[in-house]
């Protein structure tokens, strides 16, 4: 069986777009793939993180997951700071990256456009880490969004270097990309990504909104002035948005959606939206509150972290090995 790897970092609440683009998927891929997951919270600190809200942001976002269907015995679920591994191989592999290449990174390049003083080394660097948190488990496939491709193209540079310097030693990942939901835009601002850094909290729809709050969100979407729901992301950029996530959502497909909305109005076309919304959100947190009752995430992750560590270990003695850290 194909083994894919994917984290996502919990420097807040998850939206609808997490969902559409990853949560979702990752069930998905549980089935036909050995599956692993972890919460990438060492990530987190390339800015400062209020260490409550941090505290509170990593439980929900494991209970979320679980509350999605992940199955900890189908999937590796774990947290990234309790394989200890991922940070050591990180500091190796940033000695076979080279600057120029962390330099050309688009989310430096934009934090260096702003003028960012406050920029962390160790958000320079972490491109080399999450390189680490692939390589270390030799993945085939890693889903990311089409914003963080990037990540997994130096990923592959650094291992292939690395295994023209000292030998075959990391397996080289194929980035996946779904080809639906992967990018949902902000509701406020069509044009941007739906992002928990929205500085409109009205144009991010958090897992954990109250249901009426999401569909207040969804009915106040910012859409166009030509009166017809088609899909055409260019001139309507809004409309073409709420078109994807109603067919993420219903599993609808958007030909079928646009032909069922012909000649209705935004409003009939909105409010069927907020529904499918509505609907998932009181699903979802039906279920988050049942797993937090339970008191099962720290058992989940501590068996997780057991199955993480055995793979983690042996490729960084490889590692070290290889690059002579250790006596023969």
């Amino acid at each position: 069986m194909k083994r894919m790897l994917s984290g996502i970092k919990p420097s807040g609440q998850l939206t609808l777009g997490n969902y559409i683009g990853a949560l979702r998927e990752f069930v998905k891929y549980q089935n036909d793939y050995e599956m692993i997951v972890f919460i990438a919270n060492l990530h987190t600190l390339t800015v400062y993180q209020d260490p409550k809200e941090l505290s509170q942001n990593l439980k929900d976002t494991i209970a979320l997951y679980l509350a999605c269907g992940l199955d900890p015995n189908r999937s590796t679920i774990f947290m990234q700071s309790d394989v200890m591994e991922h940070a050591q191989l990180g500091f190796i592999l940033s000695c076979n990256t080279y600057m120029g290449e962390l330099n050309r990174m688009t989310q430096y390049k934009d934090k260096l456009a702003k003028g960012e003083e406050s920029m962390t080394s160790g958000f320079y660097v972490y491109p080399t880490l999450m390189a680490s948190d692939i390589l270390i488990y030799d993945p085939d496939f890693v889903p990311v969004g089409e914003d963080q491709k990037q990540h997994v193209e130096l990923t592959r540079d650094v291992a292939m270097r690395f295994n023209n310097r000292y030998g075959e030693t990391f397996k080289i990942p194929q980035p996946l990309i779904p080809k639906i939901g992967a990018r949902i835009m902000s509701l406020s601002d069509p044009t941007k990504k739906m992002s928990k850094s929205d500085e409109q909290d009205k144009g991010c729809i958090y897992l954990l909104d109250k249901p009426e709050v999401a569909r207040k969100k969804v009915m106040s979407a910012i859409t166009d002035l030509v009166g017809k729901v088609q899909y055409d992301p260019i001139n309507q950029p809004g409309i073409a948005n709420l078109l994807v996530i109603h067919s993420a959502l219903s599993g609808r497909s958007i030909e079928n959606l646009v032909k069922e909305f012909e000649g209705q109005g935004y409003g009939t076309f909105k409010k069927a939206v907020a529904d499918e919304v509505v609907k998932l959100l009181i699903d979802l947190q039906a279920k988050y509150n049942d797993i937090l009752n339970q008191h099962i995430l720290d058992k989940v992750l501590a068996q997780g972290a057991v199955k993480a560590r055995v793979l983690a270990h042996q490729k960084l003695k490889l590692v070290e090995t290889k690059i002579g850290l250790t006596i023969d």
